[in-house]
């Protein structure tokens, strides 16, 4: 092992009895779920189920939803093993808990020291793991392969920055990513990258691009159609700090009978939302609040989770939010997934800071599904043309979700590296 490995596991086995009092304090800032932090500490109140177990592992928001399709697939094709998932923020945990298929277990990903690590797969005992993006927790991977678990980095993205850090610890680098059976990168930059640290590709994969539109409730649509009436309805996705302001001042220009929906990204800054539409002398109704969208209401702040395929279903136009730093002057968060409301077959725009999504960006565009402004003062040229022309939002739609469909396919060769990794299914009739 190398030199960094072995100060590695030293010093986190010497903070480990630090933790609890950590994760505590964590828990005190809404940073950790008070009620299941202990499973941060690899300690777990619900029994393993008998038989083979898959794990899958995503630390956020984005990362673990992109495996809900891995999961869909994972029980058609084979039922008889358990798939346990793990995150590691209480958003990431509070989404997968909604939409995790029954029997699916949901835990929070322990702490990387040997304790927690120890205690976790000591109780799981998985046959195989699949990590998704860049989770290169040391103590994790290789205690997880010393007990001959099949390791998988799927959907890796590695920035040229972490690529660099890791360039400091060589040995280190070459052992971790040699314990994975495959890697499989998002993308050829990040693949470059891995193989310059010594990881030996296996394909591409991309599992943000895979997956079926977001879920919604159909009796809330109905409720939210029809109250929407005849107005043409323009929804701001995923929106960031400044953004809800600046699209909302933008959609001034546009028609009375516009209804504009905000659904930010973390909907705990809706209290800074509402002062920023206050201050303007805006009206506008907060969902949080258990306020309906009513035929009085031209705005309305979509502040809750879970709730974006609903309100994505209800657009004539979507715009993408996260994609305006530069004309803000705001920290660069590098755009949404533009595939979400691509699927639902809705024309978007976004503006150009995309660098997360530069490739599916670049296909959607290409594809004539998806349009690009600098600035949100920008968004009236593109959006009212589309809000006047039905017809043309419709094959802009259309456009887009054709071009979905072909950037989706990433899921089937993931199951098929994953596939001889798997323990034999049982004979027919078994479990």
């Amino acid at each position: 092992m190398s030199p960094a490995l072995i100060a590695y596991r030293l010093l986190t086995r010497m903070l480990e009895p630090l933790a609890p009092r950590l994760l505590d304090a964590r828990a005190r800032k809404g940073k950790e779920d008070p009620v299941r932090v202990d499973e941060r500490l690899g300690v777990t109140r619900i029994p393993r189920p008998d038989g083979d177990l898959i794990w899958l592992h995503g630390v956020s928001v984005g990362e673990s939803l992109s495996l809900l399709p891995v999961v869909e697939r994972l029980r058609k094709a084979r039922p008889d093993l358990t798939v346990l998932v793990t995150s590691g923020t209480v958003t990431s945990a509070t989404l997968l808990c909604r939409r995790l298929p029954s029997g699916v277990i949901h835990q929070y990903a322990p702490v990387d020291a040997p304790g927690a690590v120890a205690a976790f797969l000591d109780h799981w005992r998985p046959t195989a793991a699949v990590f998704v993006e860049s989770e290169l927790w040391p103590n994790l991977i290789l205690a997880a392969k010393a007990r001959g678990v099949k390791l998988v980095l799927a959907s890796a993205r590695i920035t040229q920055k972490t690529a660099d850090g890791w360039r400091r610890f060589p040995g280190a680098a070459r052992r971790i990513l040699a314990a994975f059976d495959r890697v499989l990168p998002q993308d050829h930059l990040s693949g470059v990258r891995l193989e310059s640290l010594g990881a030996r590709i296996d394909g591409h994969v991309n599992l943000k691009l895979a997956g079926d539109a977001p879920p919604h409730d159909p009796a809330a649509f109905t409720r939210l159609s029809a109250a929407i009436g005849d107005r043409a309805v323009v929804v701001a996705a995923s929106t960031h700090d400044g953004e809800e302001i600046a699209i909302v001042r933008a959609m001034d220009k546009l028609s009375d009978r516009l209804c504009l929906i905000l659904v930010p990204r973390h909907p705990d800054r809706s209290p800074a939302i509402a002062a920023a539409l206050t201050r303007d002398g805006y009206r506008f109704a907060l969902r949080s609040e258990g306020r309906e969208l009513d035929r009085d209401t031209d705005l309305y702040v979509a502040d809750t989770l879970g709730e974006m395929g609903l309100f994505l279903r209800v657009a004539d136009v979507v715009v993408m939010g996260g994609s305006f730093s530069a004309a803000l002057e705001k920290p660069p968060v590098g755009g949404h997934n533009p595939l979400e409301p691509a699927r639902l077959g809705k024309p978007a725009v976004t503006g150009p800071d995309m660098t997360n999504w530069a490739a599916v960006t670049e296909h959607l565009v290409q594809a004539g599904g998806l349009a690009i402004v600098e600035a949100p003062w920008d968004l009236p040229a593109v959006v009212a043309p589309l809000l006047d022309d039905p017809k043309a939002a419709k094959a802009m739609g259309e456009r887009a979700r054709r071009a979905a469909a072909e950037a989706g396919s990433g899921l089937d060769r993931l199951l098929e590296v994953l596939h001889p990794l798997l323990p034999p299914a049982p004979p027919r009739g078994r479990r």
